[in-house]
């Protein structure tokens, strides 16, 4: 995947992981692309390697839960999160 595919994927992940978190994200454009494209990744990685699966299902699923994750570690540690 090309750089714009990569970018594409992040947003949409990213996204789709900020919608299903609950509360207001206080999280610019940028960084949800970049943490979801590291959701992605990461998650792609899991899905076909230790797991050995090829589902397409199973990889946007388990990419969203990362991203959640890596954005809510993200809001955390720089405590951006509104109250």
């Amino acid at each position: 995947m090309g750089i714009i595919g990569t970018i594409v994927v992040g947003a949409i992940i990213g996204a789709l992981a900020r919608l299903v978190m609950k509360g207001d994200q206080n999280l610019g454009v940028i960084w949800t692309v970049i943490l979801g494209a590291g959701g992605a990744a990461l998650g792609w990685w899991l899905v076909e390697g230790p797991m050995g699966s090829d589902s397409t299902i199973l990889k946007w699923v388990v990419s969203v839960v990362i991203a959640i994750v890596l954005i809510s570690a993200y809001l955390g540690i720089t405590n951006r999160s509104r109250r």
